[in-house]
């Protein structure tokens, strides 16, 4: 207390001693309410200056204007200042105190006036306590009964009452009453000779006692005078010699049971969990514990107290034994136990950058589906209320290191975001990690809050201080290995470690004075290590883990009772919308938390039009003054790089999407949220994204490089390539499990994407082993670069505006010309050869048989692919059946269809000429030049047709592959292979066009990420990779001993 609040307190006691004289008993009572809260010689100068205003009062208010109403008036003014002074400083439970030391220093004379009773009247309504509150402490500390005071605000303990033995009708009622008729505000102890009766005080959660009987009994510690008043606060403890020790957690149950609320019975049974290739884990752990309760599990690093809250909560099944609920399994009835159990983990649940208001309203959206719009605001701002975070409520959360919310806001938050389901049981990861002692204290209080709300509240600490040690109502211990070493009272769990370790001190819990203990102590204990003989600390424990969890098997675990209780669970509004509903939600929510970053807004929306400004801009090759695209040199590597940068958008975009809310989607699985409707959320959102971001970056690109009609063409290739990206980049987002690794492994996902695009190293030219002539190899096809890639540069050559007149027969023509120029002439030469080899007797050479395969496939292809009529004698090109005939009529079959795509070759090359002319007329002479320089790419044709190739084409056993002219090939495998830059692919029996088949690869290739993002594929097998890794490395680690 401030020197000032003090004085001002002597002053209030000094009044009150004026209005019937001072004595000796009062002066006692000041005298102990300054000892309480001073030091000896501290007390001792307040003392005097009480004495002083008592002297000074006595001598300025007259004895005579004491009882006239104009002296009444002025002392109670003097009174009203007095206490409106005091309270600036003063918190709710020290006014109490104060409250009840004037009311028994009012009743020291055994009477009370009617002006001393408006003083204290006065006080209690200066100080805003409770009506109600007030009245019940005036005549708790005024009367030995307490006949006036609503039970429910009552506990009496005391020994139960005799029964007379001729009643025994009465007897059996007494001994078979059920819990319900029993009287709910005494409890009886056979060991107490006497009663002691409990206040409760809602205003601030403590209890005021009084004791009346002749038991020594002690308060934390200090010694109990009958028929005084004393304050039981969050952890006191009520005991004595030969008396049951009487716990603050007991008086608290007591209160919760005589709620509404429903009771809950939180149990488990033989609990039992090992990890794979580990002996860590959880050991045979029992409990039984009802609601109303704060309990703390201790234990060093590595003990297992994360695993068993995995294992409470149902996140983890055990090997054995079961997790109850009002004897409900909740890994057998998850649906009926669903909404029942909350958890906080130790890290953040918040999306950064939402509001604090944001973050709750959208949770309560998720988990509240019945709730109407009013009510669901209603719901959120009763949360900021209770947790004192109205007023920041529209700032943003922002991260740990760029703190926009103190730490303690932020773990308030945390607790918001379940408290507002009100489940029945609460679980909370080290709540106090990271805050200073002020806001550890505000957190735990907070939840012992929740606990004396009805709420079972289970919390993970490690370095309790012990203002928060004293706030639990139970203890659970563990050491290495999950040993259970201990359940029971906090401030017990020191006498017990210290007895099973025979210390001389062991009946001392903490200070005697100050009444501090220090939790250290018990870790201390457990881990206390032996000394040798030079007087060092070895690396070996006095008990080991075992040995603890012996004594506590013998000592503790045989003395819990079970509490058998099977009953329905209470009602809570916990309800999950639809998939659709959660979809929704999930879309704004994540919305919002992009557009809250103002820097990823930016950086999004100037990335790719920067980077297509800068890559068209050097790409714009000008050979003379005027820029021309048909002579812009660049334009493949344009497109190449259009294509990169796609990919390279969409996965750097999405790689942070999934891991960034990992803690949150662990916390929303935990609520059977749909794993579902958030991936489309992201998904949907990072569609959209890729589409504004590939039209900046066409329109961008496409205007500088003056590329014209092909914009929509562009965009939907490099918009659909940047998807494919995107679930790419989802899916190491959900696999792996770092940031650092995820960009790590995006050059592994680049790198391919480039080497086998087949523009910086054509097909053709990669290791045989995996080159096919024919078609693109596999390795190619499963790149969405070669399909991107291929879809533009068709496109941007077949669908211009200047080839598209001419590309139909410019097809036919050189088709035609390939066939009568290279294909027949080669066929004809082999066909001589098989007429020599005739000749020579020689028809068992092996390349006599591959020329007459290779002749046959080729005229089987040429029938299939044309209106060409049959060779009759097809079936006898073949090693036995061939001979000079048949050799003469292939010749002449030959020469027919070399003589009929000539013609072909002629008719198409007239309707060009045709096509052609009419232009001219249209546009003139230099209109058709101008529309060709505008829409021709020379550089680009060179690349589709293939000119720099000097082989125009190449021999298999069987087949003569054309390699001229690739962009006029129609390709003929049925299920959609072909060689690069094919104008058209074959499925299911029709032609489609290159651009939409291309397209269908990359949605398709997309949609199959989709599925093994929603299957967590990648995660699954890594995680099955590195437990085989570690189930070897300990195999090895066996061998060595």
């Amino acid at each position: 207390m401030s020197e000032s609040i003090l004085n001002a307190l002597m002053q209030l006691f000094a009044l009150i001693a004026n209005t019937s004289q001072v004595s000796a008993k009062g002066k006692k009572i000041v005298e102990a309410f300054l000892r309480q809260h001073l030091t000896r010689r501290i007390a001792n100068e307040y003392l005097d200056l009480f004495e002083s205003y008592a002297d000074f009062f006595n001598r300025d208010i007259s004895a005579y204007s004491k009882y006239e109403e104009m002296g009444r008036e002025t002392l109670i003014e003097y009174v009203q200042k007095v206490c409106h002074q005091i309270r600036k400083g003063l918190p709710q439970s020290d006014r109490i105190v104060v409250l009840i030391k004037l009311l028994e220093y009012v009743i020291e004379d055994n009477k009370i006036t009617t002006l001393e009773k408006d003083v204290v009247d006065t006080v209690s309504k200066c100080f805003n306590i409770d009506e109600t509150e007030a009245n019940n402490i005036e005549y708790f500390i005024f009367h030995n009964d307490c006949e006036e005071i609503d039970p429910s605000f009552l506990l009496i303990i005391e020994s139960h009452p005799k029964i007379r033995e001729d009643i025994l009708e009465g007897l059996w009622v007494e001994q078979n009453m059920p819990e319900w008729l029993e009287d709910s505000h005494k409890l009886y102890n056979e060991s107490i000779a006497g009663r002691l009766t409990f206040l409760y005080i809602p205003s601030t959660g403590s209890f005021v006692m009084r004791y009346y009987g002749r038991t020594e009994l002690y308060l934390d510690g200090k010694t109990i005078t009958p028929g005084k008043a004393y304050i039981v606060e969050v952890g006191s403890i009520v005991k004595g010699p030969t008396v049951n020790s009487i716990y603050f957690s007991d008086l608290m149950s007591w209160l919760s049971k005589t709620k509404n609320r429903q009771k809950i019975v939180f149990a488990a049974e033989n609990l039992d969990y090992t990890f794979r290739n580990s002996t860590n884990g959880i050991k045979n752990f029992s409990f039984s514990e009802e609601s109303g309760q704060l309990i703390g599990i201790m234990g060093g690093s590595g003990v297992g107290k994360s695993t068993l809250l995995n294992l409470l909560t149902g996140k983890v099944k055990p090997k054995s034994g079961r997790v109850l609920i009002n004897g409900h399994d909740i890994h057998i009835d998850k649906r009926t136990v669903e909404g029942i159990i909350g958890y906080v983990p130790q890290d953040d649940l918040l999306f950064e950058d939402l509001t604090v208001y944001q973050n709750l309203y959208y949770n309560a959206k998720l988990c509240f589906s019945n709730f109407t719009e009013f009510k669901v605001r209603q719901t959120v701002k009763r949360v900021l209320d209770d947790l004192d975070l109205w007023e920041i409520r529209d700032l943003r959360v922002g991260s740990p290191l760029n703190k926009m919310i103190s730490g303690g806001q932020r773990k308030r938050l945390n607790f918001g975001l379940e408290l507002m389901r009100e489940p029945s049981i609460l679980f909370v990861d080290e709540p106090t990690s990271g805050l200073s002692s002020s806001d550890s204290l505000m957190v735990m209080r907070l939840l012992k809050q929740q606990a004396s709300n009805g709420r079972l509240v289970i919390v993970n600490i490690h370095q309790p201080s012990s203002k928060v040690f004293k706030l639990f109502d139970k203890l659970w211990v563990l050491d290495k290995g999950g040993y259970p070493i201990y359940q029971g009272n906090p401030v017990d769990a020191i006498v017990y470690f210290k007895t099973m370790s025979t210390q001389v001190n062991a009946s001392e819990s903490g200070c005697f004075q100050c009444g501090s203990i220090n939790p250290d102590q018990i870790l201390e204990i457990i881990e206390a290590k032996i000394v040798d003989e030079y007087g060092k600390q070895t690396n070996i424990r006095q008990k080991t883990p075992d040995e603890w969890n012996r004594l506590y098997n013998k000592n503790v675990q045989d003395q819990l009772k079970a509490k058998v209780h099977k009953d329905i669970l209470p009602k809570n509004f916990f309800n999950i919308p639809n998939i659709e509903v959660q979809f929704k939600i999930f879309s704004i929510r994540n919305l919002l938390s992009k557009i809250g970053n103002k820097q990823y807004v930016l950086i999004n929306l100037i990335e790719a039009p920067l980077l297509a400004f800068i890559l068209a801009y050097f790409t714009k090759y000008t050979p003379g003054s005027e820029y021309i695209l048909a002579d812009n040199k660049n334009l493949p590597a344009y497109l190449f790089m259009s294509v990169v940068v796609s990919l390279f958008i969409g996965l750097t975009v999405s790689a942070e999407e999934i891991i960034s809310d990992r803690k949150i989607l662990e916390r929303e699985s935990f609520l059977n949220l749909s794993r579902f409707s958030y991936l489309n959320a992201k998904v949907f959102y990072l569609f959209a994204l890729s589409a504004l971001q590939m039209l900046m970056f066409v329109i961008i690109g496409n205007y500088v490089l003056e590329i014209h009609g092909l914009t929509f063409v562009f965009w939907l290739i490099l918009f659909s390539t940047s998807c494919l990206a995107n679930m790419m980049g989802l899916n190491i987002s959900s696999g792996l499990n770092s940031i650092v690794s995820i960009y790590i492994s995006i050059p592994f996902i680049l790198v391919p994407q480039l080497l086998l695009s087949g523009t910086i190293v054509q097909f053709d030219n990669l290791h045989p082993s995996i080159t096919k002539k024919v078609y693109v190899p596999l390795v190619g096809d499963i790149m969405s670069s070669r399909w991107a890639f291929e879809a533009l540069a068709v496109e941007q050559f077949q669908n211009n505006q200047f080839e598209k007149l001419f590309f139909e027969q410019e097809m036919v023509m050189s088709e035609s010309y390939f066939r009568t120029a290279f294909l027949i002439p080669r066929l004809q030469y082999k066909l001589e050869e098989c007429n020599r080899w005739v000749d020579e007797n020689r028809k068992s050479d092996q390349k006599f048989g591959s020329n007459l395969r290779i002749i046959s496939n080729e005229l089987k292809v040429l029938q299939k692919s044309t209106q060409l009529p049959p060779f009759d004698n097809i079936q006898m090109l073949n090693v036995s059946d061939f001979n000079e005939q048949i050799s003469e009529e292939t010749n002449g079959y030959l020469r027919y269809i070399k003589g009929h795509f000539t013609e072909i070759s002629n008719n198409a090359g007239q309707k060009k000429d045709s096509i052609y002319s009419k232009l001219v007329d249209s546009l003139k002479t230099e209109g058709v030049f101008n529309l060709k320089k505008r829409n021709y790419n020379k550089a680009l044709a060179d690349w589709v047709l293939n000119t720099n190739e000097v082989t125009k084409f190449l021999e298999t056993d069987s087949r003569i592959i054309q390699k001229h002219e690739p962009i006029f090939m129609l390709p003929d495998h049925p299920w959609g292979r072909a060689h690069f830059y094919a104008p058209m692919k074959f499925f299911n029996g029709q032609y489609v066009r290159t651009l939409w088949f291309n397209l269908a690869v990359i949605w398709l290739f997309s949609l199959m990420l989709f599925v093994t993002l929603q299957a967590d594929v990648l995660r699954k097998l890594i995680d099955y990779f590195e437990s085989i890794k570690l189930s070897r490395l300990l195999k090895k680690e066996i061998k060595k001993y």
